[in-house]
């Protein structure tokens, strides 16, 4: 696949739906409402928002300026700035490849529990027993996972323009309106402001370190930071796209909907708890375990459940899609694949990789790396430890390396660059800081030795 013949986005709309559909995810709907509950609501909203706009929009714009100027995914981008950090485009290659196996397995969960409320509406699934009863099985997760993944797949196929940019253009909407709705629906319940208050009032005598590193990790995990994505999609981006621009409103649209989605969840839990915020449970009990119970206790709550899901699978389906295109352009720069093929080999990669972490919560379930089921323990190397390690990295390729008027450069051929001196501030000095103590204190609270 050369260069002269790279797919590309039609405009600024179609790449900006399309980036901010990489970044919004399942991390948006459940992973930054329990965080919020967790640190202090209110605070924890502020300091997030804070790091966004600062910390989340230098690191994204230098992805997306390396990926457009080189025109390549990561491992030829970082080879044709500097051939001695080709190692750190492999490091990013790799994490997408470790990220999409065990994220198709759980939109393969979020899909059977749609088809679940869609069918029986909330009862079954507000069991105690639902969750567990089909994770820990064999054939019926395999199914939905291997559904899911070939969603994933389909969309993929039909390339930039006519598959990831046209299902962007139309889940994205579709997305904020249905967070919209569900966000108004939950803090109209009786006793819900309650929860609405704790999560949007700052309490600054809950601020502390813990925090600002809570909040710096979940902006990895939001906004598809350091793992090769940005890269991939700023290769797409079009030279006349205004790319400052373009990462403001990616950002918008990524915490707009984490802000949505705490307006969603919060409230809704405050009021069937107690206003206890401990409800939320960390991982997939929150989503699969806890918010079915909430749906069951409401009025109408099968049809209020079955909206949620098809929310949360076209966040989940924006995210996998841009983790499966991230890998199809590694293998077709690469190899001069052409991308049907390489669609054929990344889905069948992604079902192999991702059996184990289907089957360890059932008949593989004896297999515990590090203490941690098999699923935990890929999302445990990806995003605590090989993220941190390629942002950290690029931080230093561009702030020592090629030094950072090469992107610079590259930003202002779509536009006056307004925060060009926050960019190099941050890139060199104080993003390099914050990496180190997120890579840091996320390894210790994975091995528990030291909870954040």
């Amino acid at each position: 696949m050369s260069n002269e013949k790279r797919s590309s986005f039609t405009g600024k709309i179609g790449f900006v739906l399309a980036a901010a559909g990489s970044a919004v995810g399942l991390g948006n709907i459940w992973r930054f409402p329990y965080l919020a509950a967790q640190y202090g609501g209110g605070i924890f909203l502020l300091v997030y928002i804070l790091l966004a706009i600062t910390f989340g929009f230098a690191l994204m714009c230098a992805e997306i300026a390396i990926g457009r100027k080189t025109g390549l995914s990561a491992i030829g981008a970082f080879k044709a700035l500097n051939k001695k950090f080709t190692f750190v485009g492999y490091l990013a290659a790799l994490v997408p490849i470790i990220i999409l196996p065990y994220y198709s397995v759980i939109g393969g969960w979020v899909t059977k529990y749609l088809a679940e409320f869609v069918t029986n509406g909330a009862v079954n699934a507000a069991k105690d027993s639902f969750f567990g009863g089909f994770t820990g099985s064999t054939a019926e997760p395999i199914m939905w996972f291997v559904i899911y993944a070939a969603l994933t797949s389909v969309v993929v196929l039909f390339g930039v323009e006519k598959g990831i940019e046209k299902v962007s253009k139309i889940l994205m909407p579709v997305l904020v309106a249905l967070s919209a709705f569900i966000a108004i629906y939950s803090m109209c319940m009786p006793g819900a402001m309650e929860g609405v208050l704790y999560y949007i009032t700052p309490d600054f005598s809950k601020f502390s370190i813990k925090t600002v590193l809570a909040a710096m990790g979940q902006l990895f995990y939001s906004m598809s930071l350091a793992m090769g994505i940005m890269i991939t999609y700023g290769s797409y981006m079009k030279k006349d796209v205004n790319l400052e621009s373009s990462v403001r409103n990616i950002e918008l649209f990524d915490t707009g909907i984490a802000f949505l989605a705490g307006l969603m969840i919060i409230p809704a839990v405050f009021v069937f708890s107690g206003g206890s915020p401990e409800a939320l449970g960390k991982g997939p009990s929150l989503m699969f375990v806890t918010l079915p119970k909430v749906f069951n206790s409401m009025y109408g709550g099968g049809i209020i459940g079955a909206i949620f899901f098809i929310l949360v699978l076209f966040a989940a389906l924006t995210s996998s899609i841009s983790l499966m295109e991230t890998i199809v352009s590694f293998i077709c720069d690469k190899t001069k694949m052409n991308r049907k093929l390489a669609c054929l080999v990344v889905f069948a990669g992604t079902i192999l990789l991702g059996l184990p972490s289907t089957l360890g919560f059932g008949v593989w379930s004896w297999i515990a790396p590090l203490g941690m089921d098999i699923l935990t323990f890929f999302d445990f190397m990806s995003n605590s430890v090989l993220m941190p390690i390629v942002a950290l990295l690029t931080c230093i390729f561009v702030g020592y390396v090629i030094k950072p008027k090469t992107l610079v450069d590259e930003i202002e051929l779509s536009g006056k660059f307004k925060s060009k001196g926050l960019f190099e501030i941050v890139i060199k000095y104080v993003a390099p800081i914050c990496i180190v103590l997120i890579l840091i204190s996320s390894v210790l609270d994975g091995l528990g030795i030291f909870k954040i």
